[in-house]
């Protein structure tokens, strides 16, 4: 049986670079996906430090900005997706950043918002709503 169509979203005018860390390898793998059929470049990593990495590679041999958009669990090993923001917002990279989590208590939401996230999803994720969100944020681009 073929998959089922994805809901539309209007495609943007130049491909969108999304970095996603996410330690749940089949949960990247489906993130990664949905996001890759809607035209985005996607760069996958296992934890916040892959994700750092990645962010200096493209930097050094890229030539420009890494990323559009990053999309981060919150809870994984080494260091979290609270700290991975914390550090990128007090290096003034104004990168949206979307936070996803499986332990979404309001206490978590709030600490997420006032370390400067553009986004927070709960898991289990819906799949869509990452995409809208995605999808609004590389919009407002300049």
């Amino acid at each position: 049986m073929p998959p089922e169509p994805l809901p539309s979203v209007h495609p943007v005018a130049t491909p969108v670079r999304v970095l996603l860390a996410e330690d749940d390898r089949e949960l990247r793998l489906l993130l990664a996906t949905a996001l890759r059929r809607d035209g985005h470049e996607v760069l996958e990593a296992r934890d916040a430090n892959h994700l750092l990495e990645l962010m200096g590679d493209a930097l050094v041999y890229g030539g420009g900005a890494p990323a559009d958009v990053v999309v981060s669990d919150i809870r994984m090993p080494g260091r979290s997706g609270l700290e991975l923001l914390a550090g990128l917002r007090r290096d003034d990279w104004a990168t949206p950043v979307v936070l996803i989590t499986a332990f979404g208590d309001p206490e978590t939401h709030a600490e997420a918002y006032r370390l400067g996230a553009d986004a927070v999803l709960d898991k289990p994720l819906d799949v869509d709503d990452l995409r809208v969100v995605v999808q609004t944020l590389a919009s407002m681009r300049g």
